[in-house]
């Protein structure tokens, strides 16, 4: 029967009778083909070579009722009798294969599952490229994404950068206003004076009466509301200014910062050698009289 022509061609191209016999029945007997395509598709499953155990419902004899119907035969059991009788009458007309005819068609059939076994290859590699394409395509959107972020907090750190300088400068030139300012208020001040003081000089002297035995009050401490300030830098040359007494010592700094050869960006310390004191961040906000720098103070420079 054909049943019995494909699974004789499946054992002698090498199949195991178990596959054989799983692959012919999951096929419906319809050929050799459908049987190959079902073992290729099949191969890797884990009970594959178990034996194949037909369903409970294809065994003969069932219940009782199941005996009873069959004693009756129907249209339709007539049909399949005389379809199983015309393929036996086929299939005893049929001749047996002769060596070489097997041969021929077990080559056939050898020839037929290379070319689909190529065919399943061929279309792994379609979906493994397809597969790889897709992970591909992923990775540069997940790069792209990333680069977006970088460039985002890039453009972030550069702002921050241009408004701290902006507000770095703005802080400079108002120091530097304010340092033109006292300069002009005190070249008002001693320029002033100094006329007053000519013009004292050219008048005639007056004596004055002198009274050795009168005494007056215990003369008062002197304010200051200046103080002369000399800064020695790191090469050992020195700048002198005047400030006033009330201005924070990050005045001196930010003086020094820019009339000294200090590097730009370079971070210094303040310190009195006479006594030692090193003057700490706390200490910039602090006027110059409070920290005793009036009427005049020597200040070194050191590197931080």
């Amino acid at each position: 029967m054909a049943e019995q022509t494909t699974l004789e061609s499946l054992l002698e191209m090498g199949f195991e009778r178990n596959r054989a016999e799983k692959a012919v029945a999951k096929t419906g007997n319809q050929g050799i083909e459908q049987a190959m395509d079902w073992l290729m598709e099949h191969e890797n499953d884990p009970d594959i070579d178990e034996p194949y155990v037909p369903p409970v419902g294809n065994t003969l004899g069932g219940a009782a009722d199941s005996q009873s119907t069959s004693e009756q035969p129907t249209l339709a059991d007539t049909a399949e009798g005389i379809e199983m009788g015309d393929r036996e009458i086929e299939e005893s007309q049929r001749k047996p294969m002769t060596e070489e005819e097997k041969k021929e068609q077990v080559k056939r059939l050898e020839e037929l599952m290379r070319v689909k076994q190529a065919e399943r290859r061929e279309r792994e590699r379609a979906e493994e490229l397809e597969r790889e394409k897709q992970r591909r395509k992923q990775g540069q959107e997940l790069q792209q994404v990333r680069q977006k972020m970088q460039d985002d907090e890039m453009k972030k750190l550069a702002d921050l950068r241009r408004r701290e300088k902006l507000e770095d400068k703005m802080a400079r030139q108002r120091v530097k206003e304010k340092i033109a300012r006292d300069r002009e208020e005190r070249a008002q001040k001693f320029g002033s004076g100094g006329a007053t003081s000519t013009a004292a000089s050219t008048q005639p002297a007056e004596p004055s009466p002198s009274s050795p035995t009168s005494h007056g009050p215990p003369p008062t401490k002197k304010e200051y509301d200046e103080s002369r300030i000399q800064v020695r830098l790191l090469d050992g040359s020195t700048i002198t200014t005047v400030f006033k007494a009330q201005e924070p010592l990050a005045a001196v700094r930010v003086y020094i910062q820019m009339n000294g050869n200090t590097p730009e960006g370079q971070d210094f310390t303040l310190l009195s050698p006479y006594p030692r004191h090193v003057y700490t961040e706390m200490d910039m906000e602090k006027p110059l009289k409070e920290l005793g720098l009036v009427p005049s103070a020597v200040l070194v420079v050191t590197k931080k």
